[in-house]
């Protein structure tokens, strides 16, 4: 049975994906802030969810905190980064930024790297992350959001191709949604709204296949090839 540790697994996709996981066989480790809410999650399936709460913009205690987790576990073969931060932010309130930068790059690449050198030493692990489709082009309704996003998107590329290069032994994945319904699916006329348990089942199956990257739901693609063709000065004009 293999072990997973998701990173933000009290709400919406991540919590999705404990409880599919879970009820497939895997050993399946969550993280978060709300004890409550972790007690919930580990409640649905006791023997084989278990929870740690923690932040992980706490980088003092982040390493120690993973390494008890994964001991728990009795180890850990699969990673995925579910936490995220984003609001809209039309009025540019700096607070903003700085805590969407805080959880979206400087966390995100304290566990990324941490758990890629984790893996490498094992000589096996699978590393997944929940991006976005706006990480492909600037957002002025939340601009450091899709920045984020852009950095999530590259800096799993960057992994991939390192381990393909050396032959290590680590699969990346990047998993780019567009609009799932949940509490981050922020604003009005929103459209291919898709359901979190089917998002995470397709997840699930990009997994188990060892898939490179996936749009949520499969239709983003193609927004996401207009998206990255559209000139940007046709783009400042939307």
């Amino acid at each position: 049975m293999k072990k997973i540790i998701i990173i933000g697994a009290t709400s919406g996709i991540g919590k999705a994906l404990a409880i599919q996981m879970s009820s497939l066989g895997y050993i399946v480790g969550i993280t978060g802030k709300r004890q409550i809410l972790i007690n919930e999650i580990e409640n649905l399936n006791p023997e084989k969810i278990f929870g740690s709460c923690f932040d992980i913009n706490d980088e003092l205690n982040l390493i120690e905190n993973l390494t008890d987790l994964i001991n728990r576990l009795g180890g850990f073969d699969i990673l995925i980064y579910s936490a995220g931060f984003g609001e809209i932010n039309e009025n540019l309130d700096n607070l903003i930024e700085q805590d969407t930068i805080k959880t979206n790059v400087s966390s995100f690449t304290n566990v990324i790297t941490w758990t890629f050198d984790y893996f490498k030493k094992q000589g096996h692990g699978q590393i997944a992350a929940i991006t976005s489709v706006a990480g492909l082009r600037g957002n002025e309704k939340a601009p450091a959001y899709s920045a984020s996003k852009a950095y999530q998107i590259n800096y799993l590329e960057g992994l991939s191709r390192k381990a393909k290069k050396f032959k290590i032994p680590i699969n990346i994945l990047d998993i780019r949604p567009g609009y799932v319904d949940t509490a981050m699916a922020k604003g009005n006329n929103l459209f291919w709204v898709t359901p979190v348990r089917k998002a995470a089942k397709q997840i699930v199956k990009a997994i188990e296949h060892k898939a490179d990257v996936i749009y949520v739901s499969k239709r983003w693609r193609l927004f996401a090839w207009i998206l990255k063709i559209f000139p940007r000065y046709l783009f400042t004009k939307i």
